[in-house]
């Protein structure tokens, strides 16, 4: 019997550091292949990572395959598969069709320094699903789909700042927590407060002669899972027509709630839109699109144009799958019936907590949420408090002792073979987390 198989010891809820104590130690006890793996790494690279959102203490799982949604570690434990690789796992980890398509690209070369009919192809599928794409570029993550578009807002309207929403992440080089990062590109930016209608207006047109773009996450993704209300996306629209102004979403992972993503949902079209994570099937790959005008600026037959270089923008593996997976798996059923799934397993795990009486609730649309250890509505990214920041770590070690994966802060994506069983065992983990923990919540 493996240590996550065997029966689980009351839990020690005196204090919350003692509850996070025994639960540290039971899972290094599980885990001394991941350890080993972890000391070895160590040795070879900072922190023994190459990824910092896969960093988490006393030392991360290591994982060795996955089959639908679940996932096998090297210390031999299986884990229902919620993280959904931060949503660019959508298809799963086995989707028959997209790996027929993949081992078929293998087979026709792999590098071939030229153009290929399947990237116009993708692109077609692109401009036809997303109400805001007239042209579309692609690259090789989100994160350089947001910087190309921010640049070509610049290049189109002559203005350099970018106004973006204070705690929202928008790839490695655009990530606002906090105020900023020092690894950040170097351009002016404004931060404006998510979800507060009046305070960003007056910041827009305090600030509307050097503004090119104004970016944001119809649901703020890595900064909880937190849904912008339409009203405060319409008043973007509003403020950025009046002005000039390039309105962005990036919708790298919020575009899978519908067809056509949280732009088609509310009715509201930006300017341009970057794409990425599951859209070519779970290979590399990031988009950027929107009005044919702003997009020009890269069409290099143009003697003024923009440069976008990327050896592997088109390369042979994402285009193939992509065609596939958006094509003929990812259609509007199949992103109304995950929403719907999605919606039914947020509204079940809030009258959970409804049930239990404690401070924590789920925030998010369709297929991800997020638990938040407070209560209250959460309308923006906030500073945790220890208490917070305590229950949160707890959350994640109790559901990996669960054989449940999660992404470490909480979030969780569904990919398309999670069903009513599985959400049904999530449901089921939450609940005794509610039960079991509950003593502790006292500071939440």
């Amino acid at each position: 019997m493996s240590p996550l198989d065997a029966p689980a010891a009351a839990p020690r809820n005196t204090d919350l550091e003692t509850a996070l104590t025994d639960a540290r130690e039971s899972y290094v006890t599980a885990r001394p292949k991941s350890a080993a793996a972890y000391e070895r790494a160590r040795g070879v690279m900072p922190g023994g990572n190459t990824r910092s959102t896969l960093f988490y203490t006393p030392f991360p799982t290591v994982m060795e395959k996955g089959q639908g949604c679940y996932l096998h570690d090297i210390d031999g434990h299986d884990y229902l598969d919620l993280c959904g690789e931060y949503t660019a796992g959508l298809f799963g980890h086995s989707e028959t069709r997209i790996i027929k398509a993949i081992e078929a690209a293998i087979g026709r070369g792999l590098n071939l320094a030229a153009s290929g009919e399947r990237e116009a192809v993708l692109a077609g599928i692109l401009c036809a699903r997303f109400p805001s794409i007239e042209l579309v570029r692609f690259t090789n993550s989100g994160t350089e789909a947001n910087l190309f578009a921010f640049s070509a807002a610049r290049a189109f309207t002559g203005r350099q700042r970018l106004l973006a929403m204070n705690g929202a992440y928008h790839g490695g080089m655009m990530t606002f927590a906090g105020g900023g990062s020092a690894v950040n590109a170097p351009f002016p930016v404004t931060l404006a407060p998510y979800n507060d209608i009046e305070a960003t207006r007056a910041l827009i047109r305090e600030q509307k002669d050097e503004i090119a773009a104004i970016i944001v996450e119809p649901m703020i993704g890595a900064g909880g899972c937190i849904p912008a209300t339409r009203e405060f996306l319409q008043m973007l629209r509003d403020e950025a027509t009046a002005h000039n102004i390039v309105l962005t979403f990036d919708e790298v992972m919020t575009s899978r709630h519908s067809a056509g993503g949280l732009q088609r949902l509310h009715g509201i079209t930006p300017d341009l839109t970057a794409l990425g994570k599951y859209i070519a099937g779970g290979m590399s790959f990031g988009a950027f699109g929107g009005r044919k005008d702003i997009m020009s600026v890269y069409d290099p037959a143009h003697p003024k144009a923009l440069p976008h270089g990327g050896t592997f923008n088109n390369n042979v593996l994402s285009m193939s799958a992509g065609v596939v997976a958006m094509g003929e798996i990812f259609d509007d059923a199949a992103a109304d019936a995950l929403r719907d799934r999605g919606e039914g397993l947020r509204n079940a795990l809030n009258e959970v907590c409804r049930k239990h009486g404690v401070a924590m609730q789920f925030t998010g649309i369709g297929s991800m949420c997020q638990p938040h250890f407070r209560a209250g509505p959460v309308e923006r990214p906030y500073i945790q408090t220890p208490t917070e920041e305590g229950l949160r770590e707890l959350f994640f070690l109790d559901l990996m002792a669960a054989g449940i994966y999660i992404a470490r802060r909480g979030m969780v994506a569904m990919s398309l073979p999670v069903g009513e069983a599985e959400c049904a065992r999530y449901i089921a983990a939450v609940d005794a987390f509610c039960a079991s923990r509950k003593p502790l919540f006292a500071g939440a």
